[in-house]
């Protein structure tokens, strides 16, 4: 039930990020959903290889470098799903980071109940 919750908060997210954000657009609700599955899947399989191998520079940057490699896991998402669509990496930064802050609050909020 919590991940099904998770999903559909993403997708919503996803949803307010086109609205409020320039450069980043969703068709449809439909093609959010897809966008936070296929989010979710990347996040699960190609980040953790991407920290292993980026582990000198984030030691360097002290973490910052993970910000990175989650605006380019956003960007990859968006290559990846029709209806998803983000203009650079800058635009992917920005909306990973408030993608990482609404899952931070949501999870926060789930461990409570």
């Amino acid at each position: 039930m919590k991940l099904l919750l998770r999903w559909l908060i993403s997708a919503g997210t996803l949803m307010m990020l086109a609205y409020y954000m320039p450069g980043i657009s969703v068709h449809s609700f439909y093609s959010a959903l897809i966008a936070a599955l296929v989010l979710g899947l990347i996040n699960a399989l190609v980040r953790p290889v991407a920290l292993l191998l980026s582990l000198p520079v984030n030691i360097l940057t002290l973490g910052l470098f993970t910000f990175v490699i989650n605006g380019l896991m956003f960007w990859l998402a968006s290559s990846i799903v029709k209806g998803f669509y983000v203009d650079g990496f800058w635009t992917a930064f920005w909306g990973a980071l408030v993608m990482w802050i609404v899952g931070w609050v949501v999870s926060a909020m789930l461990k409570k109940s």
